[in-house]
């Protein structure tokens, strides 16, 4: 009888919860060591979503809390550290909050969340208003972090209030934990009220690390390093701790080791070389590192279903925005075919702004290249030169989006180049091969192309099918179908006009050799076999076209079979 396997821990980034009840985990408390050990008062870990921040965070205060259960580290690497131990675990008090919930529509609903996030906190230590060592006036402070309607000056003090209280009370200095300190002014920024939020944040930071005299040291995440000069100003103790960082490199993410061994646990190692070329490929330092949220996902796929087939499940944990908006600002001939190199596994080399604020973001394709490098969708390979870097698409889940995007912008392009795409539909309905190929060919020079030499030929393939449905789609009244089952196959791509006289029936082909003649009558030769113009004539349909277009890079051929 198979012995029964941990279960996954998808979703959970409570370490307690993790190591109580029976979660597998990828041991990173090794993080610990060297927190301690590369001692820093203030320190910024920025990574993408997905890497394990906020489980991490989790972890850091279970160690360090004064009721922390020591037993759940029993086995891990921490607990070889013994002097480690000795001293550091469960000796502090310990504030946490996240503030990834802090998204409002508006600064005032914003507020009240926030406000809603410290008095969470605040809450958790009730007991002050029962010690001995804080004066009337202590615990009068205690009752203004438990306003509902809290002034703004008093929120922004919060945090170093309560480490002097909690200091006082228990006569040793504070440890601070702040989980994805930047999503409220992205939110803010994406939603009109940054100036408001901006200040709030600055201040509320300000007190807690810079003024707080109660402070051992902290901790914070988030996906940007935000300018000092916008947040951190005069925070003279900040350590930042990047991607582009060698420190801590291994801490975040799965390494290949951890994902061999995930996989060999669970009896799925098969699919090994799927979960590398998907979910592999990030470079935090001198280290690749697996995206973790992705390789616990297909792992607890294929565990009961081994016939699946790799998905792109970041997709869904995040609206890809600084992908669409990049692909949009993609105007100049130059960063199109620098997408194209990217799309199709090349490099480039880029000069990265690690330091930028949100407004800053989107006021220059070189700032949104920045972006695209600290949010994961672009990562580092070598060494940089100063601020310069070689940067690719880390791996096919990622240039999925990419892809998906581009498919996107160019449905939004036909919709702004209406004329010449009815052009395009009146020459394919009047069998017009020769105007077909000029303005397809015409419009392929226009576009950002997806010609990726590690991909099979049927995905080049669904790329010119995807452009030709976008044209197609300017036609509403037109019935279009893809892949329609038809006759003895599937045809590509079946077009109805609105007249109810004529059909036309259109096969794509790559041109993996770059010869389009020849995969233009091969193109012809299947619409032949496999007869698809039969239902048309069941359905009294007189005329029929018949298309075999062919495409290579940005060049397309177009030959016509009449019946």
């Amino acid at each position: 009888m198979e012995t029964r396997k941990q279960k996954l821990p998808i979703g959970i980034d409570d370490f307690e919860k993790l190591r109580c009840d029976d979660f597998y985990y990828v041991d990173k408390t090794g993080l610990i060591r060297e927190l301690l050990y590369n001692w820093g008062e203030v320190n910024l870990f920025t990574r993408p979503r997905r890497f394990g921040k906020s489980l991490n965070m989790s972890m850091l205060e279970r160690f360090f809390s004064l009721d922390g259960d020591k037993h759940i580290f029993d086995g891990l690497e921490i607990s070889k550290e013994d002097a480690l131990c000795k001293e550091y675990m469960g000796k502090y008090p310990v504030i946490s909050v996240s503030l990834k919930g802090i998204d409002a529509l508006d600064y005032e609903m914003a507020y009240q969340m926030a406000v809603l996030q410290i008095k969470r906190v605040v809450n958790k230590v009730y007991y002050l208003l029962d010690s001995d060592a804080l004066s009337e006036q202590d615990k009068a402070d205690y009752r203004t972090l438990l306003d509902d309607h809290m002034p703004e000056a008093v929120f922004g003090s919060s945090f170093r209030v309560l480490s002097e209280l909690l200091e006082k009370h228990y006569g040793t200095k504070v440890i601070l934990l702040i989980d994805e300190y930047d999503v409220p002014l992205a939110k803010a920024h994406a939603n009109g009220y940054y100036d408001q939020m901006i200040s709030l944040i600055r201040n509320f930071l300000g007190e807690a690390l810079k003024t707080n005299h109660s402070l051992k040291f902290a901790v914070l995440t988030g996906c940007l390093r935000i300018s000092k000069e916008s947040i951190f100003t005069g925070l003279n103790n900040l350590k930042v701790l990047s991607i582009a960082d060698e420190r801590f490199a291994e801490y975040f993410g799965f390494t290949d080791k951890e994902v061999r061994e995930l996989l060999e646990y669970y009896g799925v190692m098969e699919h090994y070389d799927a979960v590398k070329r998907w979910y592999d490929g990030y470079q935090f330092g001198n280290v690749k590192v697996y995206c973790p949220w992705d390789v616990l996902n297909h792992c607890d796929r294929v565990r009961f279903a081994p016939d699946a087939q790799p998905e792109n499940y970041w997709i869904n944990t995040s609206g890809n925005d600084a992908v669409k908006r990049f692909i949009k600002r993609s105007a100049n001939t130059t960063t199109k075919r620098e997408i194209e190199t990217l799309v199709a596994g090349g490099v480039i080399e880029k000069e990265i702004r690690q330091e930028l604020t949100y407004p800053e973001i989107y006021q220059s394709v070189d700032n949104i290249w920045s972006l695209l490098f600290t949010t994961g969708y672009l990562t580092q390979r070598g060494k940089p030169q100063g601020r310069r870097m070689k940067l690719v698409i880390p791996n096919l889940e990622i240039r999925d989006i990419y892809v998906t995007q581009i498919m996107e912008y160019l449905k939004e392009n036909v919709r702004e180049d209406g004329e010449t795409l009815n052009r395009f539909c009146d020459a394919l309905q009047n069998g017009d091969a020769g105007n077909v190929e000029r303005i397809f060919n015409g419009y392929l020079r226009k576009t950002i192309s997806i010609r990726d030499t590690a991909v099979r030929e049927e995905l080049k393939e669904g790329f010119y099918h995807g452009v030709l449905l976008g044209i197609l789609g300017v036609k509403t009244r037109w019935g279009v179908s893809s892949n329609r089952e038809m006759g003895e196959g599937y045809a590509d791509i079946l077009v109805e006009p609105d007249t109810g006289e004529i059909g036309i029936i259109i096969e794509v082909k790559y041109a993996h050799d770059g010869n389009l003649g020849r995969a233009c009558e091969e193109a012809l030769k299947q619409i032949a076999h496999t007869r698809y113009e039969d239902d048309l004539e069941d359905d009294g349909v007189e005329k029929i076209w018949k298309y075999g277009i062919a495409c290579y890079k940005k060049r397309c051929k177009v030959m016509l079979a009449e019946k």
